[in-house]
């Protein structure tokens, strides 16, 4: 089980151990990709002092912004739910709002891909609620950011992905997704590489 370098408060460890319980396959992957999330944002914080974040925000949307995986059909990563994966955004707030976490539930929707305007989920007919799930705080582009480079995959749920990696991906989506992440990119940096 991975150790992170950063200290989880209770109230999390025990929302997470209520829907991912330690015994169960999903537990181990939820619980890394949220910790190597929120280690390279809180990495980002300190390569970024100016920009003034909250740290103590960050660890808690970094552990929880997927709370909602565990109720899509994906059961290459342990999850037996109904819903299609991109649903875990909005069931994901739904979870945060009705557990006590409604000051971060936004965290849940805004961290899909580089975020979704209303107009991409119409467009894309997506099984979405019709709104703007786009991230607005420095807290919510962080972690936005952060997660674009790990992944519930065996290869990068420990490693993080290469930028080109990345860049090919949003790509597929359209050049203003890959812009967004560009913009991300400029505030926050990509010389932590080195750090990880």
């Amino acid at each position: 089980m991975i150790k992170p370098n950063f200290k989880i408060p209770k109230k999390v460890k025990k929302l997470i151990l209520k829907y991912y319980p330690e015994n169960e396959r999903v537990h181990e992957i939820y619980f890394t990709h949220c910790v190597k999330v929120t280690e390279l944002a809180l990495l980002l914080i300190d390569l970024n002092p100016k920009l003034k974040i909250d740290r103590k925000k960050v660890i808690r949307c970094g552990m929880l912004h997927d709370i909602g995986i565990i109720t899509t059909n994906a059961p290459g990563i342990g999850c037996f739910g109904d819903l299609p994966y991109v649903a875990h955004t909005y069931k994901g707030r739904e979870i945060l709002e009705k557990e006590g976490f409604a000051e971060i539930a936004d965290i849940c929707e805004k961290h899909i891909g580089v975020g979704l305007s209303k107009e991409d989920i119409i467009k894309g007919k997506l099984p979405l609620p019709h709104r703007d799930m786009l991230p607005e705080t420095l807290e919510e582009k962080l972690i936005c950011y952060a997660d674009k480079f790990y992944s519930k995959s065996n290869r990068h749920l420990h490693i993080a992905k290469p930028m080109e990696k990345i860049k090919a991906k949003l790509k597929r989506y359209g050049d203003d997704k890959y812009d967004r992440f560009k913009s991300f990119r400029k505030l926050f940096g990509s010389n932590f590489y080195e750090h990880l």
